[in-house]
């Protein structure tokens, strides 16, 4: 054999030992199964990511007797919140938001009831005031005391004041959020802050607290740290700890003020870029800083059905209908507060009454509140 056939032979093996090449139609379709895998995990990852609440309350209506298995306060007057019933729909959420302040001793200063109806795409939430009287067997009977005190009469705290709130409302929201007050300038930072009115001059300092805020009046960029300043603001003080000023009605002040930022956050959040593209920030926040009964996939079910649905016309604030009482305390008025709970809150078809409520300074047998 020729030296020319022999290398004509080891080439033609050589070519045979290769892997043969891929056509274009069989590349497209490589590239194709790629997409389909990659779109079969992302729908499963989604479908694990967003999880639809269960609403925890089912059943006939009752009132009184067994709540579930959880423990009910009971003062003597046969009142009970109302734990089950049928509702005005099967994806209409009610949800107590607890602001929890670790530097200030623990307190529950800022406490929201939300509502979420997903079908109507409505929210409404109601400022519960700190200082909101209630029926509570020591002598400081404020709302904001509750938690405190819960470890003297073996009760867990945020148990405690989901109680102490269903008296005041005539029924047992579906869900507790505590929040760490921290949690809320990481949020502000994620969504890169907030354009608000800060409505007054802030000057506060507390070295105990390592708790310093000083913001002037006016539209401004309010990122993480500020926010925090903002809402914790009641007070100013001077160089000496005098304390002076503050809002002109106290804390409903204050209140009105943390409903109007945190609409500016609401607002924010609703943005589908917003919202999406921080969505592993906020899960890491919430991982953090939240305690709850919902999980990750809850929350995130809600931030689902809320993009490019729900808008701000359709979220309304209110705050507990109350009068003073002639000092700090704030007594809550109880035709205003079913009113307001039936049109905006009540899950259950049939209406909340004032026989559902257990109100500081209603008299026995009485149909309004007194002093």
């Amino acid at each position: 054999m020729s030296e020319q056939s022999r290398k004509r032979i080891q080439k033609k093996e050589a070519k045979e030992k290769r892997p043969s090449r891929l056509s274009r139609g069989q590349k497209w379709l490589l590239v194709l199964a790629a997409v389909l895998a990659a779109a079969l995990a992302v729908t499963v990852t989604l479908k694990t990511l967003f999880v639809k609440p269960e609403l925890p309350n089912k059943g006939e209506n009752t009132q009184g007797g067994d709540t579930q298995g959880e423990d009910v306060i009971d003062y003597g007057d046969g009142v009970q919140p109302r734990v089950s019933g049928e509702r005005k729909s099967q994806d209409y959420y009610t949800v107590l938001i607890l602001g929890r302040d670790t530097g200030g001793g623990g307190n529950t200063d800022t406490m929201l009831l939300a509502s979420y109806d997903v079908t109507n795409q409505k929210a409404t939430v109601m400022s519960i005031p700190r200082d909101t009287m209630v029926n509570v067997p020591w002598d400081i009977k404020r709302i904001n005391s509750v938690y405190n005190y819960a470890p003297y009469y073996d009760k867990d705290g945020i148990q405690f004041l989901k109680e102490e709130v269903s008296y005041l409302i005539g029924f047992q929201p579906d869900y507790t959020i505590v929040v760490e007050w921290e949690a809320v300038g990481e949020l502000v930072d994620a969504i890169g802050g907030v354009e608000f009115d800060v409505p007054i001059d802030m000057n506060y300092d507390d070295p105990t607290q390592n708790l310093h805020i000083h913001l002037n009046a006016g539209l401004q960029d309010i990122d993480g740290d500020k926010a925090m300043q903002l809402l914790r603001w009641r007070k100013n003080s001077d160089a000496y700890g005098n304390v002076y000023g503050g809002y002109p009605n106290g804390d409903l002040g204050r209140i009105e003020t943390q409903q109007a930022f945190l609409k500016e956050v609401v607002r924010k959040c609703l943005q589908p870029d917003v919202l999406l593209s921080n969505l592993m920030d906020y899960i890491s926040i919430f991982q953090k800083n939240v305690t709850t009964d919902l999980s990750v996939g809850n929350l995130a079910y809600f931030g689902k059905s809320a993009i490019g649905r729900l808008d701000m016309d359709s979220v309304e604030f209110v705050t507990l209908p109350n009068q003073s009482a002639g000092d700090a305390h704030l007594l809550p008025v109880g035709s205003q507060i079913v009113e307001m709970v039936n049109e905006g809150f009540n899950p259950y078809q049939s209406d909340i009454s004032l026989r559902d409520l257990n109100l500081a300074g209603k008299r026995p047998g009485s149909s309004s509140t007194g002093t």
